[in-house]
């Protein structure tokens, strides 16, 4: 088992920066791809899937359709040597967004899954 810094990034009760498991540590990845804006990075500026603008946007099926397709192609751009992706799911209610990713881990073929929550209240 690897160590992995936690993210969010913080202390542990030891007062050391805290870790993770490897499985925990997608799970993290999977939330830092899917919640970070294009261009926030500075020497990846295509890195990041611009799902938070969604929150404000108003609902359909084919947006949720289009989200879900665009989601699972950055998650296989850039998490492709980690996981296999099987599923992803968005719920677009009211001011909260929910993702679901189902996925397979590569290295041990242990399947996860990542819900991740947004709403305007973070």
């Amino acid at each position: 088992m690897s160590t992995h810094l936690d993210f969010p990034f913080h202390v542990d009760a030891r007062g050391r920066s805290a870790t993770t498991t490897d499985a925990d540590h997608v799970r993290d990845m999977i939330e830092q791809l899917l919640f970070t804006v294009p261009g926030e990075r500075v020497n990846r500026p295509d890195f990041g899937s611009g799902v938070l603008q969604l929150v404000f946007a108003p609902g359909s099926q084919e947006l949720a359709g289009a989200v879900e397709y665009s989601l699972q192609a950055a998650l296989q751009r850039w998490l492709a040597d980690v996981i296999q992706v099987e599923r992803v799911e968005v719920l677009a209610e009211e001011a909260t967004l929910t993702i679901t990713v189902d996925y397979t881990l590569l290295p041990t073929g242990e399947p996860g899954t990542a819900v991740l929550e947004r709403g305007t209240g973070r």
